[in-house]
């Protein structure tokens, strides 16, 4: 029997899981919640940012097939469903001027044809929520900006029946969310709780580029659309770094997302922060419940 209420969050690559909604996911799972997550890519054009796995052989040939096994992991971590949309990663254009993108990739794919599978999707597993980036993707990369792109066409299509014909019985889901993982409220208040500790923080030169402003887009932009709803999920900020760490190849265990424990960040921001973008039922904001309105 599918559960009383389902959510899809949609992400453009292996690892975009566990660094963003993570605990919220883990958390709505843990509650009989049905949580889905659909990955845009496959992730190949990785490069490995864990410097215990530089020159690892099963990723330098067969990064697609590492990051593979990594999803999995994460998936059974979380106790999430997962679903591979099967596009090609566009990798990260670096240089100035900015290299083309390979041929083929989801960041070139038409929007028809980069939907279509995220629409069959949600009219099989038939979302009440979807939850993905803003207009920037969260950070500028072309897939990121692409997986926004799909989410919002599938959000808006599925509905209809008139569109997307042959994916499956038309399904409207309810209510559209932005995830804001690159909250800068959060990023101030681990950085003011670090320096109170007498701890160093990792987040300094970070703040102080959104405050200057960074238009490389070699930060996150600070997004545009404001906090509505607030995930208390510190409990799972444990199995959400777990997830992370499953990203062997993705993932410094030493790194930046390891810079506050868990018990900290429990004290000083134990929620994950979203923006309603459209919501179909009645509710009001704030809130603390993506599924307000329709429990």
């Amino acid at each position: 029997m599918a559960a009383p209420l389902r959510l899809l969050a949609v992400h453009a690559h292996p690892d975009d899981e566990a660094s963003k909604g993570a605990a919220m996911m883990a958390s709505y799972a843990a509650s009989g919640v049905g949580v889905m997550v659909a990955t845009c890519t496959g992730g190949e054009r990785g490069d490995i940012q864990n410097p215990a796995l530089v020159g690892d052989a099963h990723s330098a040939r067969d990064m697609g097939g590492a990051r593979r096994v990594e999803m999995a992991k994460s998936a059974e971590i979380l106790g999430i469903a997962h679903k591979w949309l099967g596009f090609t990663d566009s990798g990260l254009p670096e240089g100035d001027p900015l290299p083309e993108l390979p041929v083929n990739c989801f960041a070139l794919t038409p929007l028809e044809t980069a939907a279509a599978p995220l629409v069959r999707l949600v009219r099989s597993f038939r979302p009440h929520v979807i939850v993905s980036y803003d207009e920037n993707g969260g950070y500028p990369h072309p897939d990121h900006i692409m997986a926004h792109k799909v989410a919002v066409e599938a959000f808006n299509a599925a509905g209809d029946p008139e569109k997307y014909v042959g994916t499956g019985d038309a399904w409207e889901p309810s209510k559209l969310y932005y995830d804001l993982a690159f909250n800068p409220q959060r990023f101030r208040a681990l950085h003011f709780a670090l320096e109170e500790a007498g701890l160093a923080s990792p987040y300094a030169e970070r703040l102080a580029a959104w405050l200057e402003g960074d238009p490389e887009g070699h930060t996150p932009p600070i997004s545009s659309h404001p906090t509505t709803t607030q995930i208390d999920c510190g409990d799972y900020f444990d199995t959400r770094d777990d997830a992370l760490r499953a990203h062997a190849t993705q993932v410094d265990p030493e790194g930046f997302f390891f810079a506050v424990s868990p018990s900290m960040q429990r004290k000083v921001w134990p929620w994950e922060d979203y923006s309603l973008i459209e919501s179909r039922v009645l509710t009001t904001t704030p809130e603390n419940d993506l599924f307000a309105g329709l429990r």
